[in-house]
């Protein structure tokens, strides 16, 4: 274990003994009091701002543990001295009676491509490990500004390029990747794995990821959290180490979709958002994207549309012709292009003096060294019979022609069917082996096949757990997504399928 994994997670008797001797730790009692397996974010709110607990006690309740789970891999920095602080700040405002925050002594975890001041910032690659920001990222800056406490930065799949986590960068358990909070010998999904791992195991009730092309609502799906993809441009980009300014997007990931909701309100303003009457919502179903699903994820997603049905939801068959022809003339072509120019100007922000061929060459995950020395790099696209082409006639026409086509695809579709959503399986498959072949190119468009299209046009979507596979007893994820600037419709209708479909028992063993 390198130095600085060494610095995060083992900060060692001294500065524990510290800690208590300035009376920042709770006592057992108080932790054992903390029903982690249970709690949301909205619920932590309420009792920290009625005094029923500490957001010492539960902050030390989530860093503790965050050490016992060191074997999902989730966190690249653990801040426990900046966080118990924060933590006891809040505990001695509240003995002043100062005014209660949406997020108010509510611990949560950042992923480690969004900045957060005097913490590393590595995107999950090697050469990023020194890189330690004087400011938080504006969506990190909102949070904290609402009372959240940050107990650290999570790990992710290297440059957010990929949707399995398997990161050899940052390991602090016995084998490597990040994995998943039900099964530890599974994925956690990406790119946003640790905040996911770390929702899912009960570390945490809430957090933030990005999302290029499935990276929040992924891992989510895959470790039985919730999520909000919002339309590009609902929140803040800035300070946020990125793949593509026409793709990317920071996301709330969290315990339920009410908690996602108050993260939501606290990013982009506005105010409360009461859940949607079912009975007013008509959400179209693709045939289409209910492709190469896994026996599980098919059941679940059957029984979770009779269960919409039951609700009042009004269910219909729908049609997106060329969905898939348009969005493969979208996803790559966009991403690959703006990858180059976007992390350049990525890296002079930062202010390193890192370039981007340094970044490239000390890439460890073989398959993003791959995308950038073979794509990124050179501006290149792969074409036919292992071919590449030059990426600017493709992203030129992706820009012009193919993205506002998809677009129109989508607004038609909602319009034409008065629906206010789509719904389908967020991930055709649950968590597959970790392993360094889940990062294959075959998983990926795999694992993206269902999340892609409407990043790619830039509306929002939601993740919703809905059930824990049959045979498999891993998580299983339905997705809606809504039209462009409906985020706050979005999120209603999740809150109120937050009581339809119930919360995921916890992982065994906690």
């Amino acid at each position: 274990m390198d130095l600085q994994r060494h610095r995060a997670f083992l900060l060692g008797a001294a500065i524990a003994g510290l800690a208590m001797s300035v009376g920042l730790h709770p006592s057992r009692a108080e932790q054992a009091a903390i029903d982690l397996d249970g709690l949301t974010a909205k619920q932590a709110a309420a009792d920290l701002c009625a005094g029923k607990i500490t957001s010492k006690a539960l902050t030390s309740a989530a860093l503790a543990r965050a050490k016992a789970s060191q074997n999902l891999n989730a966190f690249i920095t653990l801040d426990e001295e900046g966080a118990m602080k924060a933590a006891a700040a809040f505990d001695a405002g509240r003995a002043r009676k100062s005014a209660c925050k949406p997020l108010g002594g509510v611990p949560i975890v950042i992923k480690d491509n969004i900045e957060v001041a005097g913490l590393p910032a590595t995107a999950g690659t090697p050469v990023l490990k020194g890189f330690v920001p004087r400011k938080d990222a504006p969506v990190a800056a909102k949070l904290r500004a609402a009372g959240a406490i940050i107990i650290g930065k999570t790990n992710m799949h290297e440059l957010a390029f990929g949707i399995s986590g398997y990161n050899p960068t940052f390991q602090t358990g016995p084998a490597p990747g990040i994995r998943n909070a039900y099964d530890a010998t599974k994925i956690a999904g990406g790119s946003s794995s640790g905040t996911a791992a770390a929702i899912g195991a009960r570390i945490v009730t809430a957090g933030l990821g990005t999302d290029t092309g499935g990276s929040v609502r992924i891992p989510c799906a895959l470790n039985g959290c919730a999520s909000l993809r919002p339309t590009v441009g609902r929140y803040p980009s800035d300070a946020i180490a990125p793949i593509s300014h026409t793709r990317d997007t920071a996301g709330p990931m969290a315990s339920t979709m009410a908690d996602v909701a108050i993260l939501d309100r606290v990013i982009a303003g506005g105010g409360v958002i009461a859940p949607a009457n079912l009975k007013e919502v008509r959400i179209g179903v693709v045939a289409a994207m209910l492709a190469n699903l896994d026996g599980d994820t098919d059941a679940a997603f059957r029984a979770a549309v009779e269960k919409l049905k039951s609700a009042g939801v009004a269910v219909v068959d729908v049609d997106m012709p060329k969905l898939a022809e348009l969005n493969g003339q979208v996803g790559f072509p966009v991403a690959l292009y703006e990858a180059y120019d976007d992390m350049v100007a990525y890296l002079k922000h930062t202010r390193t003096g890192i370039t981007i061929e340094q970044l490239a060459k000390s890439i460890s995950s073989p398959d993003v060294k791959g995308t950038y020395d073979g794509l990124v790099i050179p501006r290149k696209l792969p074409g036919p019979n292992n071919t590449v082409a030059e990426a600017k006639p493709a992203y030129d026409a992706a820009m012009k022609t193919a993205r506002p086509a998809l677009q129109a695809l989508y607004r038609d579709t909602f319009a034409k069917n008065h629906l206010d959503a789509i719904a389908f399986p967020t991930t055709p498959k649950v968590a597959i082996p970790a392993q360094p072949d889940a990062s294959s190119v075959e998983n990926f468009v795999l694992f993206i096949q269902n999340t892609d299209p409407g990043s790619n046009a830039g509306i929002p979507g939601i993740q919703i757990p809905v059930a824990l596979g049959a045979s498999t007893k891993l998580p299983v994820g339905l997705e809606l997504d809504s039209p462009a600037g409906s985020d706050r419709r979005l999120v209603a209708i999740g809150i109120a399928l937050d009581g339809v479909f119930g919360r995921l028992p916890a992982p065994s063993g906690h």
